[in-house]
């Protein structure tokens, strides 16, 4: 390529190349245009030339699968520059192809058969043996051999989610055999029957300069855990109350391992609903709600039959409504909670906890928290990218197709977690909380469960709802129940640990490496865990 300017300027001549003939000339006729710009500007023009026909050659030399830097940019702008908007790569996937397999028509219909290909392999030799060798036919088989493995995943997936909720529902022969051990030990030895918390530490239940933590169980070896790993973990277990909550079949029991198994120096109490004289029937909305709830769902909800039968259904969407049928959901232990203020008069502030959590760090900083005059400090569960935790917002559990709903909450408003949460009492009298919480469950009753479907969080966030301050993640980490994905790190970093989900730790069906967590804080030596043949695996 050769460049010509005429002495005066007015002519610039380009040759396209050596020797030849042709040309392109041009006339500046514009005394405004400055020469020197006009100058650079064709000076730029033939570099652009030579760099368009060096990716060029470079792409055509190397037709290889791995490229060149300069090659791999040939490849990309030969076809649009040089050839043209009309251009097709020779390897552009057939439109064909994509018209079978956006084609939504039949695809339920799809069963297993000879026909079609059971593997990879399978495809790739029938293809091959095929004499119908044409874009259409390879589309076709594809998209058999993929629906057919799609079905059997899907199928697959839900029988594990069945067959997890059943494990999950059951109580383990091992934890019944603890429970009854314990419940003869009660009845015959005194030593398992002694007044707890002792009669000296009786005042120390409504000292406000304690620190207080309720936990509501009928699982006597999940609360042995928890109140172990938070006095183990305290810097003044000294100054550590638990107040453990149980049911009526369960106290004797329970009180049995406290007396037997103490955590000096912390106190330790454990009592029953029925203690509570005011908790009758007739007196406590919650109850008659609760007999209310379990005759609807046997009228109108077939069960885990009924919700599997959908078919149009994801399997994560299954998953968590077979979460929902759990026997703990429609637990008198899970719906303790909201009658606190009425539980504890004396007290103006408690944690609780649940009884499927580890307690990792020491918890007395709870108390220095500013609550800014809010109820519930909770851990907010819509930051993270963890579909069955951590990206929760009221639309997870609402169901905001009703107009009773959507014409009071937002869809987007982010949800929050209920398991290790900071309650002030004080600021709770002063509320319609509790109200707020029976007359929604009566609502959601007498609209036949649309509201929400299932568990106590629903009319949680709706009951304490504007009364919540958010606190760090770091005091409560969730989900280890759902999944195993969890970094070590991220564990060894939380103070609290939640195995809320189905994989619950003294379960089968836990996670092995999170179950260690758990059972770290389990004596395997002592004699009623090793005759009911309760095991670290």
């Amino acid at each position: 390529m050769q460049l010509h300017i005429s002495p005066s300027l007015r002519h610039v001549t380009v040759m396209t190349g050596k020797g030849v003939r042709e040309f392109i000339k041009v006339k500046v006729g514009s005394r405004k245009l400055s020469y020197k710009t006009l100058f650079y500007s064709l000076l730029l023009f033939t570099f652009v030339i030579r760099f368009i026909y060096v990716i060029s050659s470079v792409n055509i030399i190397d037709d290889q699968t791995k490229c060149s830097t300069i090659g791999c940019l040939g490849k990309k702008l030969s076809p649009s520059v040089l050839r043209g908007r009309n251009y097709q790569s020779a390897s552009a996937v057939p439109q064909v192809i994509y018209q079978i397999l956006e084609d939504s028509s039949g695809q339920d219909e799809i069963v297993g058969g000879p026909d079609i290909p059971q593997t990879l392999e399978e495809f790739v030799t029938s293809m091959k043996g095929s004499s119908r060798q044409d874009a259409k036919a390879f589309a076709i088989k594809l998209k058999n051999m993929i629906t057919l493995l799609e079905q059997r995943t899907r199928t697959a997936k839900i029988q594990e989610y069945v067959y997890r909720h059943v494990a999950s529902s059951s109580i383990p022969k091992n934890l019944h055999c603890l429970a009854l051990r314990l419940a003869h030990e009660h009845a015959t030895n005194a030593a398992a029957r002694l007044q707890l918390p002792a009669p000296e530490l009786v005042p120390n239940l409504v000292n406000n300069s304690y620190f207080h933590f309720v936990l509501a169980s009928d699982n006597i070896l999940a609360a042995s855990v928890v109140a172990t790993s938070l006095v183990y973990n305290s810097l003044r277990p000294e100054k550590v109350v638990i107040h453990i909550i149980t049911d009526r079949k369960t106290y004797s029991p329970m009180q049995a391992w406290f007396s037997l198994h103490p955590l000096a120096p912390a106190v330790i109490e454990v009592k029953a609903l029925h203690h509570f004289d005011w908790f009758a029937k007739g007196k406590v909305p919650v109850l008659e709600a609760m007999e209310k709830d379990q005759k609807v769902r046997a009228q109108f909800r077939g069960g885990s039959s009924a919700i599997v039968a959908h078919n149009t259904e994801k399997p994560h969407v299954i998953a968590a409504k077979l979460q929902a049928l759990s026997p703990k959901y429609n637990s008198l232990m899970n719906h303790v909670r909201i009658y606190l203020p009425q539980m504890f008069p004396s007290l103006n502030k408690v944690v609780f906890l649940d009884d499927d959590l580890v307690i990792q760090s020491d918890l007395s900083p709870l108390w220095e928290i500013d609550m800014n005059g809010k109820v519930n400090g909770a851990v907010e569960t819509c930051k993270g990218g963890d579909k069955f935790v951590m990206s929760k917002r009221f639309k997870s559990y609402l169901n905001f197709s009703h107009p009773l709903i959507s014409k009071s909450f937002d869809p987007n408003e982010c949800a929050w977690a209920y398991g290790m949460n900071i309650f002030d009492l004080e600021a709770w009298r002063k509320t319609n909380i509790s109200e707020s919480y029976h007359y929604w469950l009566e609502k959601n009753l007498k609209s036949d469960l649309s509201l929400w479907q299932l568990g106590t969080l629903p009319p949680g966030l709706i009951a304490f709802h504007g009364h919540v301050h958010v606190i760090d993640p770091f005091w409560h980490m969730l989900g280890l129940g759902y999944q195993e994905n969890t970094s070590a790190a991220d564990l060894e970093r939380a103070a609290v640990v939640h195995f809320n989900g189905r994989a619950k730790p003294w379960l089968d069906i836990a996670f092995p490496q999170l179950k260690k967590l758990w059972t770290k804080y389990v004596n395997f030596s002592d004699k009623f865990i090793k005759s009911c043949h309760i095991t670290a695996t």
